[in-house]
């Protein structure tokens, strides 16, 4: 049985999901504390993977083991029950997310987004012709004179997943080519100018009355 709880942080959804599953104590392990144990596997089989139905799993919390167990015929294990968390992470297409730009090269960046790493390429950027100064490491647009950077926090939307399942590695890609997104002070300076240019109307009706 799954269970799902899911909360934001950092503008990116996390999953709580709860599991029942069963754990193998190997012989070796018998007679050390069997949730320590059982939490030790737990984490060898869960953490680190991705799964097509649960996305990228980050930890295992909140492990609750029965004590009794059931021994296999040709096995000197024992397998008792384990309830548990997963912590998750999915991510959805035409999600909203926001990152930390941690790379940039001159096909575009890649932000941090959550525990992964997604790829916005340079024509998901801006709409501007875009350079790639090497130098400084930063995509810089023609016209605009907006720059990406290292440590730039951007919103993004999520528009292609690909999750490969069993493994640590998957593919995220976004875009920044829509109202409102992009790196958060540009964000800002958009805001900023739609409330100008509302007042400035406002004014301007007012001032004709």
């Amino acid at each position: 049985m799954i269970k799902y709880r899911n909360y934001g942080r950092e503008g990116v959804t996390f999953n709580i999901v709860t599991l029942e599953d069963s754990v193998r104590i190997p012989p070796n392990k018998f007679g050390e504390p069997l949730e320590e144990v059982a939490k030790e596997q737990l984490k060898l089989k869960y953490e680190g993977v991705i799964d097509e139905e649960l996305g990228y799993i980050i930890a295992v919390t909140d492990i609750k083991v029965s004590p009794v167990g059931r021994i296999i015929p040709g096995d000197g294990a024992t397998y008792h029950k384990a309830t548990f968390s997963l912590l998750t992470f999915y991510p959805k297409i035409q999600e909203i997310v926001e990152g930390e730009v941690v790379e940039v090269t001159d096909f575009g960046a890649f932000l941090r987004i959550g525990p992964v790493d997604a790829l916005i390429h340079v024509s998901q950027i801006m709409d501007d012709f875009i350079s790639y100064d090497d130098r400084q490491g930063v995509l810089l647009g023609k016209e605009s004179k907006r720059k990406v950077s290292i440590g730039n926090k951007m919103r993004t939307r999520i528009t292609a997943v690909s999750l490969g399942r069993g493994s640590s590695f998957g593919k995220i890609g976004v875009t920044a080519r829509q109202p409102f997104l992009g790196v958060l002070e540009w964000i800002e300076e958009e805001v900023k100018k739609i409330h100008g240019e509302s007042k400035g109307a406002e004014e301007k009706k007012g001032g004709t009355q």
